[in-house]
């Protein structure tokens, strides 16, 4: 699993100019995405990092602070452009094994005292924020 983190001040999720979720306080905008081989223990760890992780300012953590953190499934994280003009998405996982993986990190994420907002799985959506700082990290799951 991959992951962009950023620090934001808020963030939105729309589908159809409808809004579905949004941040209106400081926390984590994520965008995860999918690869073949990730498992329920790829969402498991990577909700546990991310929940942990201290880029709040102060050097805090959403687990310190109770930051909410805004999740949308991106499988263009995958993409490959070194070859050509057009990107090949073949590293990532199809919708069917995705999307199960996706709803886990959520669920994982509340199982942790999360409050989580999701984008919706499979939309075309605008997403908007004002990331903060700014900071933005990118963590993979680890690999066997």
């Amino acid at each position: 699993m991959r992951a962009v983190v950023q620090r934001v001040l808020e963030a939105s999720v729309a589908v159809g100019g409808q809004s579905v979720a949004e941040l209106g306080a400081p926390g984590l905008m994520v965008l995860l995405g999918v690869t073949h081989d990730d498992g329920p223990s790829d969402a498991a760890w990577l909700a546990r990092k991310i929940w942990g992780l201290r880029i709040l300012r102060d050097e805090r953590s959403c687990s310190d602070t109770g930051a909410p953190l805004l999740v949308v499934s991106q499988f263009t994280l995958y993409g490959d452009a070194r070859k050509g003009r057009r990107p090949t998405w073949e590293a990532a996982a199809s919708g069917p094994v995705s999307e199960p993986l996706y709803e886990a990190f959520c669920s994982e994420l509340r199982a942790l005292g999360a409050d989580v907002g999701q984008g919706r799985f499979g939309a075309d959506m605008q997403v908007s924020l004002v990331n903060d700082g700014p900071v933005t990290v990118v963590l993979d799951s680890p690999r066997p």
